[in-house]
This record gives structure tokens, sequence and C-alpha cells, in this order.
């Protein structure tokens, strides 16, 4: 049987959906037997592969590289999935969104530095105007709402997955739990 082909992508974001799927624990050892997991921040692998089955979104969206990311994984894969309540409405990310880009990189670089004060032009990602979730700027094909998802929520969900079901994630949590 063909393993399904598995990404994992970490935009702006704690990365604690990360930690909840890695607090599946031995069950990952049971989903590792059917899923190949092609690229992820916890694997070595240095451009976003060509046919993936599913990709798991953990992140808003608030820079042009995580634009482009974004836009590369939805390309070239089958089921998109926001992962965690920053994937799905830019949550805590977002929170940015009142405050102008020039006050707040104005603050956070040249106000409070205590060393070579300066907004970074090349060094650091050029963050966008705004933080938004995935599905204003691609197509999401299942929301998975939690601040982290819980281990359990991300075990039912990869196991729907793949068995070969769209998982009904209503029946599993409800947004706010």
């Amino acid at each position: 049987m063909k393993k399904a082909r598995i990404a994992t992508l970490w935009l702006d974001g704690c990365s604690g959906c990360h930690m909840s799927l890695l607090d599946l624990d031995e069950r990952l050892l049971e989903l590792a037997d059917r899923m190949e997991l092609v690229y992820s921040p916890l694997v070595d692998a240095a451009e976003f592969p060509e046919d993936v089955d599913v990709t798991l979104v953990e992140g808003a969206i608030a820079s042009d590289e995580d634009e482009k990311k974004i836009t590369l994984a939805r390309a070239r894969t089958r089921l998109l999935i926001a992962l965690g309540d920053c994937a799905v409405t830019g949550n805590v990310p977002a929170m940015r969104n009142n405050i102008p880009l020039g006050v707040l990189l104005g603050r956070s670089y040249i106000d409070l530095a205590t060393a070579n004060p300066g907004v970074p032009e090349s060094e650091v990602p050029r963050l966008n105007p705004h933080v938004i979730p995935l599905h204003e700027l691609v197509p999401v094909d299942i929301f998975v709402p939690g601040c982290p998802p819980s281990p359990a929520l991300i075990d039912s969900l990869l196991s729907e997955v793949l068995a070969g079901r769209t998982p009904d994630i209503a029946t599993v949590c409800h947004f706010g739990n």
C-alpha cells in the first residue's frame, strides 16, 4: 500500500500545533506506517516537494515569505489543512493588525533597541501591513480549531485523512473548545 505524502508547514505562530502533533507520542509510530513525512520543520528538507497528499499548516500569514510558502504549498498539495487558531482566524499574530506597521517596527527595532537601532532591511522577512488567516490568500480544505488543537483531535484528523475519508471536525470539537 502506498504511503500518503504528508507535509507540515510553520508560518507565523508559536509552534504549539507542532508540539501537539509530537504529543501523539507512540501513536505517531502507528501513523508512520501509513504516511511519509516529506516536508516539515521537524525534518531536513530544503524545498517544499511536489505531489504532496496532505499539508498541515500552522500559523497565520504575516510576511512576504509566509505568502510565498503557503502559495507554493497550496499549488503542490491535494488537501490543505489549516491547523490551529492562528491558521484559521489569525489569532494572536493578528493582534498587531490595529498598530500601523511603521509604529510597530519603530517601537520594536528603534525605541527599545539597546544596540544598533534600526529596522532590518534584509535579515528578516518583510512584514505585511496586516496578518491574515490562510483562507484569505489560498483555498483551505479543512479548518481545525484550537490553540493548539489537542493531540486527540490531530490523531482523529490524521486517522480519517489517512483512511481516505474527509473528517467531520464538528463531531470531535467545536470552536471555543
